[in-house]
């Protein structure tokens, strides 16, 4: 066994290390000699004796003519072809030979596989002219019909069978590169959709981690000017003030914790999806709004809260998990942009829709704040994710942000592995 894999082994690597050009010249070398061996024993003849035909040297000289042309079988087959017609014309008048029909017959077979398309089609209707042809001449050429018939039939495997068989290699090699092609396409196609579903991922964390944390950043910024602001006031310390710089400071404290558990939720998440449970991973929704609302309140902000909701575990996750984000962003850019205004926040729920509306005093002139700028797209993007529309524009003198939830169904875009973020 060891053996018979070394041959193998060497036979490949044998077959390899031969390029097209050394093959060609294998090929035409070992015509020459194998077609002088049956010249030299006088097995040539097809269809005459060899005693009274043309003398030996001729019959060579043709068949290394016709050898010549095979180093040419691959880089012009065409013009191969052609120059080996005419030796085989030569062939033909001194009397048709075995060795010159099968170099030619090769030229026949390379011009088909290694030859342009129009030349490979156009080989299927010559080769059958070729046929009609050698059958004329032998009815021609031979008295008794019955040696023409036969002679025909014995030129037939030389023209036809090598434009057979080389127009089928030639089919399953064309199917081959159209295969690879069609792979290679589609590779490409999966390299872009992985690209794209990595561009699409990227874009959800940094939506998730501007939504979970900016808000308690801006909060912790706001109150923390409102403690240093209180403390410097030159007024005292007093009791009020006491009271007033412990309350900033607590719900600083408080947004803080909340912005590091919610930023160790989603590390956790992204890190090993599978371990996260649920109570670590789940983040603020409606039910949790309350919270939201005092830190507002304690950051200096004058809110109101109207919700019709009865029960916000009725919601659908991801419905829920959208209408808290899209109030905290606005609540985030109420406290950024207009500090000291006066906000509403009122959610109504009726016909399969949830309305979420965040109304607010527009100040005297706008504050351009710390934010990125991506707070107004990110509402967007969540509303549109659940099967929802948001505006956000002036209404009168106040800022409206409105965002309309269906709670019928949710789409299935929103799975759970992005409502976990």
């Amino acid at each position: 066994m060891c053996g018979v894999l070394r041959w193998n082994d060497l036979a490949r690597l044998r077959v390899h290390r031969l390029d097209p050009v050394h093959q060609d010249r294998v090929i035409a070398l070992a015509t020459l000699a194998f077609g002088s061996v049956l010249y030299l024993v006088g097995l040539y003849p097809l269809f005459a004796d060899p005693a009274t035909g043309a003398p030996l040297w001729t019959r060579v000289v043709v068949l290394a003519l016709l050898c010549t042309l095979q180093l040419w079988r691959r880089r012009a087959p065409a013009l191969a072809l052609g120059a080996g017609t005419a030796v085989m014309t030569v062939d033909m008048l001194l009397g048709f030979s075995a060795p010159a029909l099968i170099s030619y017959s090769d030229l026949i077979y390379a011009a088909t596989l290694y030859g342009s398309a129009r030349l490979s089609r156009a080989m299927i209707p010559t080769a059958a002219v070729g046929v009609i042809a050698a059958t004329a001449t032998a009815m021609l050429t031979f008295p008794d019909w019955r040696v023409a018939v036969v002679a025909a039939c014995a030129c037939l495997p030389f023209l036809v069978i090598p434009v057979w068989w080389a127009t089928n290699i030639r089919q399953q090699r064309d199917i081959a590169e159209n295969e690879r092609a069609a792979a290679d396409a589609a590779g490409r196609i999966a390299e872009l959709d992985r690209a794209a579903a990595l561009a699409a991922e990227r874009a959800r964390m940094a939506r998730d981690l501007h939504d979970a944390i900016a808000g308690h950043l801006s909060a912790i910024a706001i109150q923390s000017s409102a403690a240093l602001s209180v403390d410097g006031s030159g007024n005292g310390n007093g009791p009020g003030q006491d009271d007033t710089i412990h309350s900033v400071l607590t719900s600083v404290r408080e947004n803080s914790v909340r912005a590091l558990e919610e930023m160790r939720a989603m590390i956790g998440l992204l890190s090993d999806p599978a371990s996260a449970s649920a109570e670590t991973v789940a983040p603020a929704r409606l039910a949790q709004l309350s919270t939201l609302v005092e830190s507002a309140r304690t950051s200096g902000m004058e809110l109101d809260l109207r919700s019709e909701l009865d029960d916000t575990g009725s919601l659908p996750t991801a419905v829920d998990l959208a209408a808290y984000r899209i109030i905290q962003e606005a609540l985030t850019n109420v406290l950024k942009h207009a500090p000291g205004r006066r906000a509403t926040v009122w959610l109504r729920c009726g016909e399969g829709t949830l309305t979420v509306e965040v109304r607010n005093d527009l100040p005297a002139e706008r504050h351009s704040g710390t934010g990125l700028g991506r707070g107004l797209d990110n509402m967007h993007e969540r509303a549109i994710a659940v099967g929802g529309s948001f505006t956000a524009a002036p209404s009168g003198s106040n800022w409206l942000v409105r965002a309309v939830l269906p709670t019928t169904q949710a789409p299935a875009a929103a799975s759970e592995s992005e409502v976990a973020r």
